[in-house]
């Protein structure tokens, strides 16, 4: 079971309110311990599914004390002792439980939580774009050599995960100042590997027919299922809390190969093949970020209070909108360019 630590600093006159609102919610443990100048700490331990909504109900609560005096740390949980048990159900209620709905058996974790762990991603840094430039420079080598575990290993270190999941995070939320900074890290992280692989391709010897080359040339329906299916992954590797490598390569492998290879293609002259692999990278992100949209809407992220709730609405269905308009348009220039 995945546990959290919530910390609450409050005014000491505030404490019983923390056990009323609580009443309903399933606290394993919970521990207080005053202060000086009239404070209280309040420890909290919950099941991870918890946290979400508790921290909700004691920001809408308490977020109006404009005070110091007010402050909840979230804390991850490695282990505790003695170990926290998992309720029984008496034998003559358990026939009458209803099954537990599928959103219940899939742990997640609190909207702070993951807002935290996902706007690190939409930073531009230094580190960002010298990832960008070793992941761009390992991928093109693989690609022109045609060696696949090369470009694996450029999958692996390409940092494009972040702004791309960022800004579906951020357009489910409706804010707008985190999806402008994913924008900006994406954009130039999308234009700083371009114009390394431009600088590559004028450069090194570039055979047009290598076949890792033209596979990243073609764009056809089996492509936008799997970046689809990226873009939903990346979004639902986040809101789980099950951070692995294989994420992160399943979207390297929609962006990076045909961004570089269009790179190359432009470098050495080859226009019509980089139309192809232009087509391939457009139709892939736009999908990895209509799925990842798509994905947090489902998995009930929504800001806190009702009128953020009101302007994120509005934002998704916009986002949604041009999302899905652009694929359809590219599906027709798909199916056109299969039959031309």
């Amino acid at each position: 079971m995945a546990l959290r630590l919530i910390e609450i600093f409050l005014p000491v006159d505030e404490k019983d309110r923390i056990q009323k609102l609580l009443k309903d919610h399933k606290v394993l443990g919970s521990w207080q311990q005053e202060l000086s100048e009239g404070k209280i700490l309040i420890k909290l331990l919950l099941p991870a599914e918890e946290t979400g909504a508790v921290l909700d109900l004691l920001e809408k609560h308490f977020s109006l004390l404009q005070t110091e005096d007010f402050r909840i740390i979230l804390l991850p949980v490695e282990a505790s002792i003695p170990r926290p048990q998992p309720e029984e159900v008496p034998p003559d209620h358990k026939e009458s439980q209803p099954e537990p709905k599928l959103e219940s058996k899939i742990a997640g974790i609190s909207r702070e939580e993951l807002y935290a762990d996902i706007q690190g991603g939409a930073k531009l840094s230094w580190g960002f774009i010298v990832l960008i430039l070793l992941s761009s420079i390992v991928a093109a080598i693989g690609i022109l050599r045609g060696n696949v575990v090369i470009i694996i290993g450029a999958m692996v270190i390409a940092p494009l995960l972040g702004p791309n999941v960022a800004l579906s995070f951020a357009t489910t939320l409706g804010d707008i100042k985190l999806a402008r900074r994913a924008m900006k890290t994406n954009v130039v992280g999308i234009f700083t590997a371009l114009l390394l692989a431009i600088l590559l391709g004028v450069v090194l010897t570039v055979a047009p027919d290598a076949p890792e080359m033209v596979s990243r040339t073609k764009v056809g329906l089996g492509d936008i299922i799997l970046a689809l299916a990226a873009g939903s992954a990346a979004a639902l590797s986040f809101t789980t809390g099950i951070l692995s490598a294989l994420i992160g390569v399943m979207v390297a492998v929609a962006l990076l190969p045909p961004l570089i290879t269009l790179g190359i293609l432009i470098g050495a002259g080859h226009w019509d093949m980089a139309l192809g692999a232009l087509l391939l990278l457009l139709t892939n992100l736009i999908c990895i970020n209509l799925a990842g949209v798509m994905t947090f809407l489902a998995r009930g992220i929504r800001p806190l209070r009702w009128w953020e709730a009101n302007i994120a609405k509005k934002a998704t269905r916009k986002a949604i909108a041009i999302w899905t308009s652009l694929l359809l348009v590219l599906v027709v220039v798909i199916l056109l360019s299969q039959r031309g």
